[in-house]
């Protein structure tokens, strides 16, 4: 059973997915090694698109969404992309603590900072993911997991069983292990009650990325596989809201915009006192630094989701020689409490 939709935007799904059910599916997460004074990880990745390429099999060969790589190449077709794509492979890490998992929902996009190997640097993990759509949103704030399944049963509640029905659909008591089941393989269970991380079944595994949730974190089975097995029951979770990240690379101020959470950014001016509340935090003890305000205004009006300079490289602020490198090849193989995907 997939998860029900509003009828809108289920046509518009059941679309989608009737066009990715034969897509190859997506590798391990992207690994960073994270580097000291240092809020950008990754590279922005350049590819030529194959005749057979959509956004999604490029984003699922390099671990970027189906949003992502849309606002990435916004004039690209994203089911026949022709030429040069941009795959959104380089990011500014949220504001939260780099402690556990951090999810940005504005993003669509998880963080996990793992323990240091012996004798290594620290890393950070990071997937793309599909969270809660505009009328069963993904809730903020810090929990934990409380605890992991393997091959999970999934049991809708009551309120999806009623929106289901009311669009023509019966659902079962209880979704048994398997390919139809759309929590997946593995699931971790957050200490606020109803919402899980997990996977999903085999008619989405290829449409990660975009906003089609209950309000749970949906993932490549792949990356959900490696999450479990790497997350010990008591992480911490962070769940933020930040459609406007800033952060400094190598002296040089980035700032990596994101449609503010269900707005769409065709031409829209966002927020733009939030993000220059998130620039002057960030400069806060670097009041001199010359900040492109027209540059970054212009991001927020048309966001990309890659980080920009929004500055020049700053002699007054100490910075770590070189970026963080990358580690693993860069191409990959509310209030409801719904329980549900």
């Amino acid at each position: 059973m997939s998860c029900p939709l509003s009828s809108a935007r289920r046509l518009g799904a059941a679309l989608l997915l009737s066009l990715l059910v034969t897509l190859p599916r997506a590798g391990a997460a992207n690994e960073y090694l994270l580097v000291a004074g240092e809020d950008l990880v990754g590279e922005v990745i350049r590819v030529q698109a194959l005749p057979e390429d959509t956004f999604t099999e490029i984003g699922q060969r390099y671990g970027a969404g189906f949003d992502e790589m849309k606002l990435a190449n916004p004039q690209v077709d994203a089911w026949l992309p022709k030429g040069t794509v941009i795959v959104p492979t380089r990011f500014v890490l949220p504001n939260a603590p780099r402690d556990g998992i951090v999810l940005n929902v504005a993003e669509l996009r998880m963080y996990q900072y793992l323990p240091a190997r012996p004798g290594e640097e620290r890393r950070v993990a990071t997937y793309p993911v599909s969270v809660g759509r505009l009328d069963w949103r993904t809730p903020l704030g810090t929990t934990r997991v409380v605890r992991k399944a393997a091959n999970p049963i999934w049991t809708p509640p009551e309120n999806i069983r009623r929106e289901a029905a009311a669009e023509g659909e019966t659902l079962p008591a209880q979704v048994l292990p398997g390919p139809d089941n759309p929590l997946g393989p593995y699931a971790l269970y957050l200490g606020v009650p109803g919402y899980l991380l997990h996977g999903t079944d085999e008619r989405k595994q290829a449409g990660i990325g975009i906003l089609a949730t209950h309000g749970c974190v949906r993932m490549y089975n792949e990356d959900v596989a490696t999450l479990y097995n790497r997350t010990p029951v008591g992480t911490p979770v962070h769940l933020v809201d930040q459609p406007y990240k800033v952060g400094w690379g190598n002296g040089v101020l980035f700032l990596e915009a994101h449609p503010p959470f269900g707005e769409e950014s065709e031409g829209e001016v966002q927020h733009l006192t939030d993000m220059v509340q998130v620039v002057m935090d960030a400069t806060a003890q670097y009041p001199d630094y010359p900040v492109d305000w027209k540059r970054a205004e212009a991001e927020v009006q048309r966001p990309s989701g890659v980080p920009v300079p929004i500055g020049p490289r700053w002699a007054g602020r100490t910075t770590t020689p070189g970026a963080a490198q990358k580690e693993t090849p860069p191409q990959r193989g509310s209030q409801n409490h719904p329980s549900a995907p």
